[in-house]
């Protein structure tokens, strides 16, 4: 395991290796961004950012979303992948936005979880990207990969990385770990072939120093 003083070496030098650093996913809203995030799911954000718009042109609001005809919404969604449950959980989602919670994306990790298709990495997501506030880190496939290669973390299950990496992260840099780690993975620590001479922070990387 990583100490507090190493992972915040490590940061520093992603930060300023990756200065850009941002969401990938295109949205104007908390509720749009909490429907992207729902079509990312074993998904590119490319390929939801090409779905999103003739989506929210029509169906920007709870309120839309809700009424949409669900044979038209698969059709919409459907170049995203698992166009049926992610339509069906949109149009539940969108109708329990407007009867529990005003029509408003509540800006609360637990409450986000009560939403249909909402799991702990969504919320996360919602969190940071729709209120800047993150109280946590969202546990994707870029970041399980790094977080076990690098020696964050041994475990598997994401609700368990994530813990392993809150107790070394401050909660400072949340925001940017959340974002360093969907960059880092996609740039440089490909599943399949890791770029590990050119990694910027092998040096602290027990994969790479192993190999």
């Amino acid at each position: 395991m990583k100490t507090k003083k190493e992972a915040e070496k490590i940061i520093k030098i992603l930060k300023d290796y990756y200065p850009d650093c941002t969401c990938s996913l295109d949205f104007r809203t908390p509720f749009e961004i909490t429907i992207a995030v729902m079509l990312s799911a074993q998904c590119t954000d490319e390929r939801v950012n090409k779905t999103t718009p003739s989506l929210f042109e029509k169906y920007a609001t709870p309120e839309a979303m809700a009424k949409i005809d669900l044979a038209e919404l698969e059709e919409i969604i459907h170049p995203c992948g698992f166009y049926k449950n992610k339509a069906k959980n949109i149009k539940a989602c969108s109708q329990k936005l407007l009867e529990e919670f005003g029509g408003i994306v509540p800006n609360d990790i637990d409450l986000l979880q009560t939403l249909p298709g909402v799991g702990r990495k969504s919320a996360n997501v919602i969190m940071l990207e729709a209120f800047q506030n993150p109280v946590g880190i969202a546990v994707d496939t870029h970041a399980k990969r790094i977080s076990n290669k690098v020696g964050f973390s041994k475990e598997t299950e994401p609700t368990k990385i994530e813990q392993d990496l809150l107790k070394v992260f401050a909660k400072k840099y949340y925001y940017d770990v959340n974002h360093l780690f969907v960059w880092h993975g996609r740039k440089m620590c490909d599943a399949r072939k890791p770029k590990c001479d050119e990694c910027p922070i092998n040096i602290y990387c027990d994969y790479a120093t192993q190999s």
